[in-house]
């Protein structure tokens, strides 16, 4: 018998039976383009609430619950929980899941009927955590999108495509080293944290996953803005077999200035992007700025713009 102090009841998790019987409630055939594959093993969001180290102290912010796996596995820790989702469907039935398998925790809850790419502000306490099943074909872009969104993330665990996870915590040198790297290290030390197999989704994905851990750090010291170094990552890998002397002569204005621009940089003009760091970037970066000047809206180069990744 509980003690009247023991608080809410522990959650109860999602399995394969309760998954098919919530999809059956609402007639969802999960889609591709909306990347829905479905957790149905309460070990695998167990473990990746543990490896997310989440506490009592967390609020903490989940994009694409879906039909709320994760989400129940949060709450049984999670001080509080808000949940990006962008299928009107899931959104909707989401409260009356939380009520029915983790009773005395809906206040801890909230759902936020939005596109994670776009969405411009999380309701209510600043999230100290990003805990996710990303949809695997907006996972890196949604992941930069809220790193730059909110200064308030600590750190945070997501689940993604394999290979994507490998690009994600690549160093320089790797053959997958390359804009996710470099972008994702601009905010956060990143590292693999373990992959997940296809049996434990519904339907099975036909590609494997990957855990993938980030801890926040400040952004490197630099007199270049985020957009102009990020301006430069894309230029040094849209041709990444290319020496970056070459590459780089859009934002320069010419193959003499990227030179005199990565010579005073420290970097080798016949060096390829992939053998850079972030810092390295920034530095490339700066330098451009000195050589090109300010263009008309005040931005280095001749295309500062911070593209897709």
């Amino acid at each position: 018998m509980s003690h009247p102090s023991a608080g809410p009841a522990v959650p109860r998790l999602l399995g394969p039976a309760e998954v098919r019987l919530l999809a059956a409630e609402l007639d969802l055939r999960p889609t591709k383009q909306r990347g829905q594959n479905f957790v149905i093993d309460a070990n695998t969001v167990r473990r990746i609430v543990r490896a997310a180290e989440v506490t009592a102290a967390d609020t903490v912010l989940e994009v694409g619950p879906g039909l709320g796996s994760l989400t129940l596995a949060l709450l049984e820790t999670a001080g509080r929980v808000v949940a990006v989702e962008v299928d009107p469907l899931l959104a909707g039935r989401l409260p009356a899941t939380i009520e029915e398998f983790a009773p005395g925790r809906a206040d801890r809850f909230e759902v936020v009927l939005a596109d994670a790419m776009r969405v411009a502000e999380i309701p209510g306490p600043p999230p100290t955590a990003l805990v996710a099943n990303l949809p695997y074909n907006v996972s890196v872009p949604v992941l930069l999108h809220l790193l730059g969104l909110l200064p308030s993330l600590e750190r945070g665990l997501v689940m993604v495509q394999a290979e994507v996870a490998d690009r994600l915590a690549a160093e320089p040198g790797s053959k997958v080293y390359g804009v996710p790297s470099v972008k994702a290290a601009w905010y956060a030390d990143v590292r693999r944290a373990g992959s997940v197999g296809r049996n434990v989704f519904w339907p099975a994905p036909n590609v494997d996953s990957g855990l993938v851990a980030w801890t926040r750090r400040e952004p490197p010291a630099t007199t270049a803005t985020r957009a102009e170094v990020f301006a430069v990552v894309d230029a040094a890998f849209a041709q990444r077999r290319k020496a970056l002397r070459g590459v780089l002569r859009g934002l320069a204005g010419s193959a003499e200035a990227a030179t005199a621009a990565l010579e005073a940089a420290g970097v080798d003009p016949m060096a390829r992007g992939e053998s850079l760091r972030v810092t390295d970037f920034v530095r490339i970066a700066e330098a451009l700025g000195a050589v090109a000047g300010p263009g008309p809206d005040g931005s280095v180069g001749s295309s500062p713009g911070e593209a897709p990744a």
